[in-house]
């Protein structure tokens, strides 16, 4: 399973109140570039050409949940799956969250999948979100 990376930027994004996790639309893309930390928003990034099933922007995430216990948020989002159709997806490493609700549609974290994968005609790529631990959690 991909580790969970934040962005540096996500934090002080929080803090200053671009991010309401419960209520605004998130979104993962795909991408063959490396995020950066320091990036802060989806339009620093080059994503993949939309076509063959994958949509410009990626795919609508949904939260499953997002709620605190005794002063630790987590936050849990509904698995994803990204299936070509008519051609390829790809070559991609990385799944990138962000929140498209956001003025900048700033970035929250990425997960890299180790080396480049593509999609042939028909087969799915599922984004799996821990529905235990969650994306993310704030304490």
């Amino acid at each position: 399973m991909a580790t969970f990376v934040k962005v540096n930027s996500f934090v002080e994004a929080v803090a200053e109140k671009v991010h309401n996790l419960g209520s605004d639309t998130l979104a993962v893309l795909l991408t063959n570039t490396v995020p950066t930390s320091g990036q802060t928003g989806s339009l620093e990034l080059t994503p993949l050409t939309p076509g063959s099933g994958y949509n410009a922007g990626g795919l609508t995430a949904s939260q499953a949940s997002s709620l605190q216990s005794a002063g630790t948020y987590k936050l849990v989002v509904n698995d994803l799956a990204f299936t070509a159709s008519g051609g390829t997806i790809g070559p991609f490493q990385w799944a990138v969250l962000y929140n498209i609700t956001a003025v900048g549609s700033n970035l929250i974290g990425y997960w890299s999948y180790g080396s480049a994968v593509t999609l042939q005609n028909g087969e799915t790529f599922l984004v799996d979100f821990d529905g235990g631990t969650g994306v993310l959690t704030i304490a």
